[in-house]
């Protein structure tokens, strides 16, 4: 699998991580009082975010994508449906750098 298409899929599994947190684990801790949504999903959401920064930094070490683009991505990382803007940042990165062969 290219780091590219790695730091795509890390983004997109990061980005619903962060959904699931927003929407559900917290909602069930402030409404039902059940913190352990939260640690839980809060938890899982943090090793995501190392995930991510981790496959970003392979893309940067490979120069599988642009510095720019690695920035922009772990900025639209921070913000709830970021990932869906990084999505198409990075499949418009793939679609200009085809993978080459050999």
């Amino acid at each position: 699998m290219s780091s590219l298409h790695s730091l795509r899929l890390a983004s997109l599994v990061e980005g619903t991580s962060l959904l699931l947190l927003l929407l559900i684990a917290m909602p069930l801790k402030y409404g039902l009082g059940l913190t352990i949504a939260v640690r839980v999903a809060g938890t899982v959401h943090g090793l995501l975010f190392l995930v991510l920064l981790s496959v970003a930094s392979r893309a940067y070490f490979e120069r599988a994508a642009s510095t720019r683009s690695l920035l922009r991505v772990l900025g639209l990382s921070l913000v709830p449906l970021g990932f869906l803007a990084a999505e198409r940042l990075l499949r418009r990165d793939a679609d200009r750098d085809p993978p080459t062969t050999g």
